[in-house]
């Protein structure tokens, strides 16, 4: 969550003070600060407790990192070397080989999600890589998709219209 959020929330916190100085309800204030009865409830719970002062933020959420940002600029350039200089036989970085790369350099454990959200706050973004074998042939493949694709695939019913329902008709029967 950005600074700015934060400011927002706080303001919208100070403003249900002077409401609860006002002695409305909790209903009202919920309804015009468009906020949870709730969040109303607990915000006057603190505010009884410590005044307007109560209600101020606190700072950002969450905890800090465990990595220095001497460590996070180490990491990144690790990163960009690539896997391979680091001993995995293929050049994909997953979060369980970052998470032991740190492990292994740093000392430091993370579990996958925390390093998810370390290398998001590092800049860094989920790429998924496109594999197409050297080898590959389009005119090969097209001809297939031509010729063999429909055997493959199988027969299919035609629509018709009428009913969504895969029972038959009753035939009638009269033997008078």
């Amino acid at each position: 969550m950005n600074a700015a959020a934060r400011v927002r929330r706080e303001k919208v916190r100070i403003q249900a003070a002077g409401m609860f100085e006002e002695s409305r309800s909790t209903t009202q204030i919920a309804s015009e600060l468009r906020v949870t009865e709730k969040s109303v409830r607990d915000w006057r719970r603190r505010w009884a407790a410590g005044g307007a002062d109560a209600l101020a933020s606190t700072g950002p959420g969450g905890s800090d990192c465990k990595l220095s940002a001497d460590q996070q600029k180490q990491l990144a350039e690790m990163l960009d070397d690539g896997p391979l200089v680091h001993g995995w036989d293929d050049a994909r970085w997953t979060l369980a080989r970052v998470a032991e790369l740190i492990e292994r350099c740093f000392g430091v454990s993370y579990t996958l999600r925390g390093v998810s959200y370390l290398l998001h706050r590092m800049g860094y973004s989920q790429q998924v890589p496109t594999r197409r074998a050297i080898e590959r042939d389009r005119e090969a493949i097209a001809s297939w998709h031509r010729r063999r694709w429909p055997s493959v695939r199988g027969w299919r019913r035609r629509r018709v219209p009428g009913s969504a329902s895969r029972t038959r008709r009753v035939r009638s029967c009269d033997r008078r």
